[in-house]
Order: structure tokens, then sequence, then C-alpha cells
């Protein structure tokens, strides 16, 4: 009889993982829990949890987890390094968990694994991967050509819309680091012609997640180009980096970039970094987990659903290589009111 009944559910399993397959993988209507919410498991995994960046949204995270009674984990691999986090996601899915929230460090790289969960029932949430093809819903704060635009915009009144620039990404893999940076020059050909980047191509380097790293490719950077002007970063690891080289180096060059407010302060107050433009991951973490969980739950996620976090009161989604729910949650950051910060 044992026997039997095994047959039976292992049979049901197959079925179930056929029909996710064969059926629409990607409506979250399917994604609907039988399980009591305080049964539910979302896991948020990161580029690298050693990151103060991924600190903060780990606060977010932790937050959800409280105010809900979920049960919510935050993991990142042990190097911001595509096949590590691969290993953790892979981990997660055979840990059992109803939902992975995932910040990818190359979109492609994890396709496999991220479909391996959705066939599995696993709702499938992303942070910056506007082109990941595997997930329910990728997680924006807005739309990436408005924030490199602004970033360019900050930039090019620093240098009086004159003069050469480099732009720094964390890897080439990384998404919206890409998009990011390549609004922005594409947003400097148009609004700003007295302007160059160097070698006319995005990005000029790449800091792979890592201060020291961001550091020495900006001084290789900035002694090949003395005549530079200005420098970006889109990752929170790079301006850090950046400032430090320009100031070590006593160039004159304007800094702006993304990160956090902690960090940056001291190249902030010293002139060095004149505009931060960010989002707060805190927020980020906890609005993937509330979009897991609400699909967990059978609710539907539509244009202008609230989310019930500031910026993301009215939600708007795009389609593209996945459904991407946009915010308004973006954040400037000036000498004049970053001690109105504190993460």
């Amino acid at each position: 009889m044992k026997k039997i009944l095994a047959l039976v559910l292992a049979a049901m399993l197959m079925l179930c993982t056929v029909a996710m397959a064969e059926g629409d993988l990607f409506d979250p209507a399917n994604y609907k829990s039988e399980k009591d919410p305080s049964e539910w498991k979302i896991a948020v995994i990161t580029k690298d949890n050693t990151a103060n960046w991924f600190k903060r949204m780990e606060i977010g995270v932790n937050e959800f987890g409280e105010e809900t009674g979920i049960e919510v984990v935050q993991k990142g691999p042990a190097n911001a390094d595509a096949a590590s986090q691969v290993q953790v996601i892979d981990d997660m899915i055979n840990q059992g968990y109803d939902a992975i929230c995932v910040v990818p460090i190359d979109p492609g790289a994890i396709e496999a694994s991220l479909e391996n969960a959705m066939s599995k029932g696993i709702v499938v949430i992303t942070h910056e991967a506007s082109n990941q093809v595997n997930t329910l819903f990728d997680t924006e704060a807005f739309t990436a050509q408005a924030f490199g635009a602004a970033l360019m915009d900050a930039l090019a009144k620093d240098m009086n819309e004159e003069g050469k620039y480099a732009e720094m990404v964390a890897y080439t893999t990384s998404t919206t680091h890409m998009e990011y940076s390549t609004a922005a020059y594409e947003h400097q050909k148009e609004a700003y012609p007295n302007m160059e980047l160097i070698g006319g191509q995005v990005p000029t380097c790449e800091s792979e997640e890592s201060i020291d790293t961001s550091y020495e490719r900006a001084k290789e950077v900035l002694k090949a180009n003395p005549d530079l002007k200005g420098f970006t970063g889109v990752a929170s690891t790079d301006c850090p980096g950046i400032a430090k080289a320009v100031e070590e180096l006593g160039m004159d060059v304007k800094v702006v970039g993304v990160g956090t407010p902690n960090e940056f302060k001291p190249y902030v107050k010293s002139g060095t970094i004149s505009t931060m433009k960010l989002w707060d991951p805190k927020d980020s973490g906890y609005v993937m987990c509330k979009v897991a969980a609400m699909i967990l739950g059978g609710e539907e996620i539509a244009e202008g659903t609230d989310l019930g976090i500031d910026g993301y009161h009215s939600i708007t989604i795009v389609p593209g290589d996945n459904q991407c729910i946009i915010g308004q949650a973006d954040i400037t950051i000036t000498a004049e009111n970053i001690d109105n910060y504190d993460f």
C-alpha cells in the first residue's frame, strides 16, 4: 500500500512539473500556494552579502519577515561571481523554498537554475535584471533610461558640459549597470556634444564589485588620461575607489555615481563626489519579498498596484523580456542633504 501511495505521489509531482513546463510557466496565478503563509519560505539571493549595499538590503528583507511572520532569509555567494551565485540559487531550490528573489551578477548564467525553480512551482522574482527571461517579475526603482540620463545631467553640470569623461561598471554582464551607463552615454551624445567618453565605448573599465579593484582601475584610467574631467560609477563599489584615486593623484575630476551615503560621505564632503543617484536597497529587498508573497497568496499584481511602500504606491508594468515592475523611488544626494541619510 505504501509503495502504491509513493508511486501515486511521484506521478502527481511529475504531472505538476509537466503542467508547469507545458502550461504557462510565466502566469503568476499558477503559483498560488496551498500552504498557510506561516509555512512559506522566501530566499533573497544577492551578488555579495559583504557589500554595504546588500547589508542595507537585508534590513528591508528582515523587516518584511518581522511584519508578516513569513520566514525570509538573505544569502549571497562568498565571492561575487556568477558561478558562486548559481550554487547559492541551486541550494535554495534544493532546500524547498517557496520563492527565491535574485539580484543577478550575470542574468544569462542563472537562466537554467531559475527555469528549474519555476518548473518546480517556485516563485521567482528578480531585481536589476530587466533582461532576465525566467522570472515572474523583475522589480526596478525606476527606468534605466531616466536614471542614466539623470546621472549624465549631473556630471555635465559639474563639467560645464565639456571635456572627457570615463564610465565604470561592476561587470559588463550586470544588466542595469550597462543600461545606466549606456543611457548616460546616449544622453550625452544627444544633449552635450562638447563632452566625450574616452574610447567611445561603454564601459571604460570594470570594478568587479570591489572597491580595491575600482581604485586600481580608476588610477590606470586617470594616469592614462591626464586631461580627464569626469568619471561615473554605477556599482556601489565604484565611486569610493574612483574618488580615492582622484584625491590621491590630486586631479580635478568630477565624480558622479551610485552607492550608499555613509560610504560616500567623506568624498561628498570634500567635493570630489558632487552627486549621488540611488535608490534605497532596503526598499528593494522589501519589495521583492512583498511581490513574492502576493503571488504565493494568489493576489494579482497589475498596473497601478500599491505595494505598500514609498516609491511603489502605484507601480508601472513594462513588458519585455519579462514583466518589469517600475517604481518611482529614485533619490538624489548632494553635500546639502547627505546628512539626512544614514545608511
